[in-house]
């Protein structure tokens, strides 16, 4: 990984240093920078002055470093593990080199130039994703047939539905896309992915998605990943709330290696992964404590409410005995004044009471309920009612009574009735000149 405090370099200064690395095979990806840097970042330059520095017998090409160098893209968040083909090294070695370095430029700038062309003409179709479920499985089926199951366990679902398992669970997504016609895709499956150090490393440690870059689905991603070249594996994790790729690692690599730089990769943004665990785990108990302080909170809401509720109920009940008790004091205010004026409006109606020498008089001597004795005189003419309306006129008689004669004792009917709507008169009722009558109170039947 580059030095923090290194000055991060340009996406063109990047792609020359790479270019330089190539071109002169130097396995030291910082003796390339200072090189480069001292020629003011001119390839040809510095590539002219290094092939005159150069020694050795012409005409061989030596084998790749026994460790691929591993070298930062212009985000330094990112590792990348390149594996690079044989250099030539010697004098004619170079020297064929460039004499084909035109050619092959020239080669790839009209094959580029004819695949643009020919995407207005006939568009490629691997530009439309139809079935991306269906694009994973068709390569799963096909790497079966050519490599055989023992491999590494492959995600049966879309790039999409990886990266969100992988975030959900917390776990390293790696990322395999297959280049069916490279010229390395054949031997990485063989001897490297298919080996059983790789698929147990992989199955035990990290989520598996792999495509072919042929099918709708491997080609979107590998347009996302930007892949440069095949075999291309990219491990992506969560990281600062988002998932990021933080490794990439491209060309023909051994099991051995491949499991070292991913060992090396997962080192390297463990404190990440970690930190977001921790972050989550966090967020977890928070939101287990908040949802426990809500539920208390709602259990004392509840409380409170039943409190007020009973509170008002005891309000309410007692507003209603109040209103009640005070209906009936007004009610009972109402029926003594509508009492007092109906007694009044009684005597007020009364016939005047006959002379002591009338011979048609009659003398009543009544006996109130309070042992009270009221006398008065009537007419044997006068029917019974106003005997009645007398003693309803006073104010000692209850509001309710009837009138007994003492022997027989039986009720005088001084009320109407439907049977008798004229009550007789005291003459009719069987009343003598003198009479004792008593007033029964009613009030309490």
């Amino acid at each position: 990984m580059a030095a923090p405090e290194e000055q991060e370099l340009s996406q063109a200064q990047t792609e020359k240093l790479l270019q330089f690395q190539d071109l002169t095979g130097l396995e030291s990806m910082e003796q390339c920078r200072r090189t480069l840097e001292q020629h003011n970042w001119n390839i040809e330059a510095a590539v002219q002055d290094r092939l005159n520095e150069q020694e050795g017998v012409p005409s061989v090409f030596n084998p790749p470093p026994t460790r691929p160098l591993q070298v930062n893209t212009t985000d330094h968040r990112v590792y990348s593990y390149i594996v690079s083909r044989p250099h030539p090294r010697g004098l004619l070695g170079w020297s064929y080199y460039l004499m084909m370095l035109p050619i092959r430029f020239t080669y790839c700038t009209l094959l580029d130039a004819f695949r643009f062309a020919l995407r207005f003409i006939r568009p490629d179709p691997r530009g439309r994703v139809t079935d991306p479920v269906g694009d994973v499985m068709s390569f799963i089926h096909s790497f079966q047939e050519k490599y055989g199951r023992s491999h590494p366990v492959f995600y049966q679902g879309t790039y999409s539905q990886a990266l969100n398992d992988a975030k959900r669970e917390l776990r390293y997504l790696l990322v395999y896309l297959h280049g069916d016609d490279h010229q390395d895709t054949d031997e990485f499956c063989r001897t490297t992915l298919c080996s059983e150090e790789v698929l147990t490393f992989i199955n035990t440690r990290m989520l598996f998605w792999a495509c072919s870059t042929s099918k709708p689905e491997g080609y979107r991603v590998s347009q996302a990943l930007r892949e440069n070249t095949h075999p291309f594996l990219a491990m992506i994790m969560l990281k600062d709330r988002k998932m990021t790729v933080v490794g990439r690692l491209e060309g023909l690599i051994q099991p051995e290696d491949l499991v070292n730089q991913l060992t090396f990769i997962m080192e390297a943004n463990q404190t990440y992964l970690m930190s977001e665990r921790l972050e989550r785990e966090e967020r977890n108990q928070t939101q287990v404590l908040r949802q426990q302080q809500d539920e208390a909170y709602l259990v004392s809401l509840r409380a409170d409410q039943e409190k007020d509720r009973k509170k008002r109920e005891e309000q309410e009940q007692k507003r209603q005995e109040e209103e009640k008790a005070r209906q009936s004091i007004l009610a009972e205010e109402r029926r003594r004044r509508t009492l007092e004026e109906e007694k009044e409006r009684k005597s007020e109606c009364l016939p005047p009471e006959p002379p002591l020498d009338d011979p048609d008089s009659v003398k009543i001597v009544f006996k109130l309920p309070n042992d009270t004795r009221v006398e008065r005189r009537f007419l044997f003419s006068q029917s019974l009612t106003v005997i009645h309306d007398f003693l309803f006129s006073l104010k000692e008689t209850p509001e309710k009574f009837q009138i007994l004669t003492n022997f027989p004792r039986r009720v005088l009917p001084c009320l109407p009735t439907e049977e008798r709507p004229n009550p007789p008169t005291l003459m009719e009722a069987g009343l003598s000149r003198s009479e004792v009558l008593f007033v029964q109170d009613l009030t309490d039947d």
